[in-house]
């Protein structure tokens, strides 16, 4: 959506300040208007749908049909399950979640952040997902996904 897309550099522009060059590749934040331009290169897809599992399911199918295989997919979720999100992937050790209400990283309240991973997460997947929150100015913290730890013996 075109006005998402300007709250979105608005944000960034806030966050990173007005030396930053949004919307210039030498910045590393490029901002496009399809999801196949927006993948095509991408080391890291974050979402930006509603938390609901119809909506996040049809936009991993997308992402992963998309993006290159080297691409980490990650969601802002604080109820749905990343493994069982990260399992209708071809993908499943480059998924994680952002276990955060955006509200609270838009706010500025915390500069920890918490990311659910899964068994299979890779750990070049979590290395790469702590450099990208880091340069952002966040502690990552890492916890392993609630639904596994239930079904794990």
């Amino acid at each position: 959506m075109p006005s998402n897309l300007h709250h979105a550099q608005e944000f960034l522009r806030r966050q990173l300040g007005p030396e930053a060059l949004i919307g210039e590749p030498s910045a590393g934040v490029v901002f496009v208007s399809t999801i196949e331009d927006a993948v095509r290169e991408a080391d890291l897809a974050i979402d930006c749908v509603p938390d609901e599992l119809e909506s996040k399911l049809e936009i991993f199918c997308l992402l992963d049909r998309m993006a290159p295989p080297r691409t980490v997919l990650a969601t802002p979720t604080t109820r749905l399950s990343i493994a069982d999100l990260a399992s209708c992937t071809y993908r499943p050790d480059r998924c994680v979640a952002i276990a955060q209400e955006a509200s609270s990283l838009a706010e500025g309240g915390s500069s920890e952040i918490l990311l659910r991973a899964t068994s299979k997460t890779s750990a070049e997947t979590l290395a790469l997902v702590a450099r990208f929150w880091s340069r952002l100015g966040f502690t990552p913290t890492f916890s392993r996904d609630p639904s596994e730890a239930a079904t794990t013996p």
